[in-house]
């Protein structure tokens, strides 16, 4: 490894770890501004994660779609697009995956709840296979057509909902055993949570997405595609069908956290006033893990511990729990602005250099 490459990998750890320090920071000076206790903030919020196998247990199941999000979009901004549609593909997972429990629910087990997941994949992938086609072919924008598709999901959803789903109702009835992904050893480790088996889909997910974006022909090709697709094209690969396979996969991912929070989190459908949240918050994570599998584990545990913890702090602390998105506002932001990080760490390291020399 030379030492350019060694450098560059060192200011890519260094600008998250910066990144997630100053947004603490930016939160604990918000604390403190309006008269509360940034200490007794932070320490309520590691109770309300850590303190009790329960909290725990929480925290996992709600990194748990986040991952799979976060590396649906990873793939796709590995290949040089950026997924807004990433929360409309999740919406569409989860309904797909709830739809085929409530279609097929007498199914065994063991047919029904991959099938469900397999729909969801299916959903999430067919719904980012629109803004890559268009990509491919007509070199339309992939962030304007997908947060046209966010919409479009948005309004399907609650149309099926009410009117194919139920009987103009709110909210599907509860999909049975036979298509959950919670587990009864999972519940009693962690005394009762709502932590599932999707955990353990995720973790997978996240050596397979290594596996394919370091080792394989299709990684190398999407990294070639996003850094030049007209050099790739040159080279012999196909841009087009890099550019689609790529958002497929991006989608399917997402699609398949939203099966998470359908079979697992949830266990039902219902009318959305909003996009969901993880699809959003599953962007952060993938920016803050700079792309890498191991980053984003390490990313959505942060974002879950925030947001789990977060809601002890108004109990434990008398802190406003909205202290949370200021932070993860702030994280963002810093993530965003990693330019003037790299710059000041820079200039950090040449100053250092010249008192050693």
């Amino acid at each position: 490894m030379s030492n350019q490459q060694g450098a560059t990998r060192i200011q890519g750890i260094i600008v998250p770890l910066l990144s997630v320090i100053l947004g603490l920071l930016i939160g604990a000076i918000v604390m403190w501004s309006f008269g509360y206790d940034a200490i007794a903030g932070y320490s309520a919020m590691l109770k309300g994660a850590f303190g009790s196998p329960f909290y725990v247990g929480e925290l996992l199941r709600e990194a748990t779609p986040l991952i799979l999000v976060a590396l649906g979009f990873a793939v796709a901004n590995t290949a040089g697009f950026f997924n807004i549609g990433v929360a409309g593909q999740t919406l569409f997972g989860w309904l797909a995956s709830v739809s085929v429990a409530q279609l097929l629910p007498d199914l065994p087990k063991m047919i029904l709840l991959p099938l469900c997941i397999l729909a969801g994949v299916a959903a999430g992938a067919l719904w980012a296979g629109i803004a890559g086609v268009l990509r491919a072919y007509f070199n339309t924008s992939e962030v304007i057509v997908t947060i046209m598709l966010n919409h479009t999901a948005l309004y399907i959803n609650n149309h099926i909902v009410r009117n194919v789903l139920t009987d103009s109702g709110d909210s599907t009835a509860r999909i049975t055993e036979n298509a959950s992904l919670r587990v009864p050893f999972l519940s009693e480790l962690t005394r009762n949570s709502t932590l599932h088996a999707g955990i353990f889909i995720a973790l997978i997910m996240i050596a397979a997405v290594w596996v394919l974006m370091k080792k394989t022909t299709y990684g190398f090709e999407f990294r070639s595609v996003g850094l030049n697709p007209d050099a790739a094209d040159y080279a012999g690969m196909n841009a087009k069908k890099n550019i689609i396979l790529a958002m497929l996969i991006s989608g399917g991912l997402a699609g398949l956290g939203g099966a998470m929070e359908g079979l697992g989190n949830f266990q039902n459908m219902f009318v959305q006033g909003a996009m969901p949240a993880v699809g959003f918050d599953g962007m952060a994570v993938a920016l803050l893990g700079i792309g890498s599998p191991i980053g984003i584990l390490f990313a959505a545990l942060l974002f879950s511990t925030l947001k789990i913890g977060g809601t002890s702090m108004p109990l434990m602390s008398g802190v406003p729990v909205e202290i949370v998105d200021i932070v993860i506002a702030s994280i963002i932001f810093f993530v965003g602005a990693s330019y003037i990080i790299r710059l000041l760490v820079n200039k950090l390291s040449k100053v250092n250099k010249k008192e050693v020399a």
